[in-house]
């Protein structure tokens, strides 16, 4: 450890270094703000202790201007920051239509590509009951099967749609 400095040192290193201070925050920030930035820079130095205990305060000192331009950067940020208080009508919670939109999207593509896959007949009647509202009893009398057969098949249809539509 080094032997304390007088205040003839620092008197002597802040004349020194004062001017580059100066230089550099204005180059940063502009002419108004620098002196104040540059005092504080100095101030630091000094609340710290660290000016008697360096071997090279000119870059202990430039460290320092550089956290004070950061903690001047977060304090702008934080003051431009916007805050609104909560409006119960105009800040509804709002259903996620596009994301509702996207996911219906991929229900349809899925049940297409299952009825794609049916068989003939099984596709018919699952649509004639679907689409048109047809009863069994109604499907079986136009195709001239049972009711058994179509409860068959639309079972087997349906079948089809859930697996289609069960996650993997």
């Amino acid at each position: 450890m080094t032997a304390p400095r007088s205040s003839a040192a620092f008197d002597a290193f802040y004349r020194s270094e004062h001017p580059r201070m100066l230089r550099y925050f204005r180059k940063k920030v502009g002419p108004d703000a620098a002196p104040d930035l540059a005092q504080d820079a100095f101030t630091r130095l000094l609340r710290n202790q660290a000016f008697d205990s360096l071997d090279c305060p000119e870059a202990y000192l430039t460290r320092t201007a550089r956290n004070l331009l950061i903690d001047r950067a977060r304090r702008q940020a934080r003051q431009q920051a916007l805050c609104f208080e909560f409006d119960e009508e105009r800040d509804a919670a709002i259903c996620a239509e596009q994301t509702w939109q996207i996911e219906a999207e991929d229900l349809r593509r899925a049940c297409w590509q299952a009825l794609r896959a049916m068989p003939p007949r099984t596709r018919r009647i699952f649509l004639m009951h679907r689409l048109r509202h047809l009863t069994y009893k109604q499907i079986a009398e136009q195709l001239g099967i049972s009711n058994k057969a179509v409860k068959y098949h639309m079972a087997r249809a349906l079948a089809r749609c859930r697996r289609a539509l069960t996650p993997s």
